[in-house]
């Protein structure tokens, strides 16, 4: 047999479920991190650039600002339509390609002479953006055991916060030095150089079950998963936790820039490497679900953002960082467990599954800020932790309520 595997030029390594550890399991997780990063730095490089476009193009901060929010909903809508695509067609050869539709885009947005230009192709750029986080977690619970899967997921999603950690700082210094064209243009030349490292490392599919592509059957699957109680429940946490989370981002900004801080806008920028313990977060999130259940990381990541939220109202710059860091650290803990939560738990249509938790996790981060403005304008940023606490206790009974449900599920499997 092993003859054979090798005159058809087959490694059989390949065609066994991934484990842990293996030399194929850290070529797939390094390709999907690198993946991911290229996915988030292209959504966020847009960020620090906001008052150079307004100002290149003599329109409002408002307007400017459409250039990164038009990308986030195109995005979140798109995530519906490659998770049933790829439920059909496949995993890898959809990545593949929409990563050079991203890589495209982003060369031709270091061309655009007018406004209306960049936004058009922004809005373009995020239907691309959305083919590898709707298909990278189905990926995984096509081709991976379900421990090499929680270790993957944890530190795939680690590669999200370091796209949007580069991503703002590609932005902010690239931009500062050699103007928005040519942020682009080397945003463009890193997106190639990630394109061709996922294209050589990511094994091919070997376990991938194609479904016919009905619009019937596709709205079934969605109907389907929306029915399930745990898949739903973990959607309003992932949804919810996001909706506090990035959108605190937003509000402290204002706090920094004011007194006593008068942070400039480069310094604020540079506030976003708090995201840096999120990626330690969702490195170990795998490790610590084979030591407890996946809902208790889950309430156990809610717990320490209440904590970091809280830290944050210290008088200090100091403690504000502090807070922020172990923000970010229990954030991406919850969003990373969650992640593979869901793959695990969907029975059907593991990429239909997992784009509904990111059409809700965008969805959230889309209407955060209408939540706590009302917060912001009573309180100020007191008002913000307090509004934050009220949605993060109602995503922690959420979590207990997963807690509860997989306690039941395990002692029912023991009666039996």
């Amino acid at each position: 047999m092993a003859l054979l595997f090798h005159f058809m030029g087959v490694n059989p390594a390949e065609l066994r479920v991934i484990e842990v550890g293996s030399a194929v399991f850290w070529r797939g997780t390094l390709a999907l991190v690198i993946g991911s990063f290229m996915i988030f730095a292209n959504v966020y490089v847009t960020q620090p650039l906001l008052p150079m476009i307004a100002n290149e193009f003599a329109i409002s901060p408002l307007q400017a600002s459409g250039s990164f929010t038009i990308t986030t909903l195109t995005l979140g809508i798109s995530l519906l339509f490659y998770g049933p695509i790829s439920d059909a067609l496949g995993r890898k050869g959809i990545m593949v390609m929409t990563m050079v539709g991203i890589t495209l885009t982003t060369f031709c947005l270091s061309l655009v002479q007018s406004y209306e230009s960049l936004l058009a192709l922004r809005a373009l750029q995020g239907f691309f953006l959305a083919g590898l986080p709707a298909i990278a977690v189905a990926y995984l619970g096509d081709e991976y055991t379900p421990e090499a899967l929680l270790v993957a997921v944890g530190l795939y999603i680690s590669g999200n916060t370091l796209g949007g950690i580069g991503g703002r700082l590609i932005g902010g210094f690239v931009g500062e030095w050699l103007g928005r064209s040519a942020t682009f243009a080397v945003m463009s030349a890193i997106s190639l150089m990630c394109l061709l490292a996922f294209f050589f490392l990511l094994p091919k599919s070997q376990h991938f079950e194609p479904k016919p592509l009905r619009v019937g059957h596709i709205l079934n699957n969605m109907k389907s998963h929306l029915q399930n109680r745990r898949l739903l429940t973990c959607y309003l946490i992932g949804g919810f936790s996001f909706f506090i989370f990035i959108n605190q981002y937003s509000y402290v900004t204002f706090v920094l820039e004011a007194e006593p801080y008068n942070l400039t806008a480069k310094y604020v920028g540079l506030l976003f490497l708090t995201y840096l313990s999120g990626t330690l977060g969702s490195a170990i999130s795998g490790k610590l679900a084979k030591r407890w259940s996946q809902p208790n990381i889950m309430v156990l990541g809610t717990c320490i953002f209440m904590f970091g939220s809280l830290v944050t109202l210290g008088n200090s710059l100091l403690a504000i960082i502090v807070g922020l860091l172990i923000n970010s650290f229990g954030f991406f803990l919850c969003h990373s467990t969650a992640s593979g939560f869901v793959s695990r738990n969907a029975k059907h249509a593991k990429a239909s599954a997992s784009s509904l938790y990111l059409v809700f996790y965008y969805l959230g981060a889309s209407l955060g800020g209408f939540y706590l403005d009302p917060f912001w304008q009573a309180n100020g940023w007191t008002g913000v932790v307090l509004g934050s606490w009220i949605v993060l206790g109602a995503v922690v009974l959420a979590g207990v309520s997963l807690v509860l449900d997989n306690k039941k599920t395990l002692s029912l499997n023991v009666s039996h």
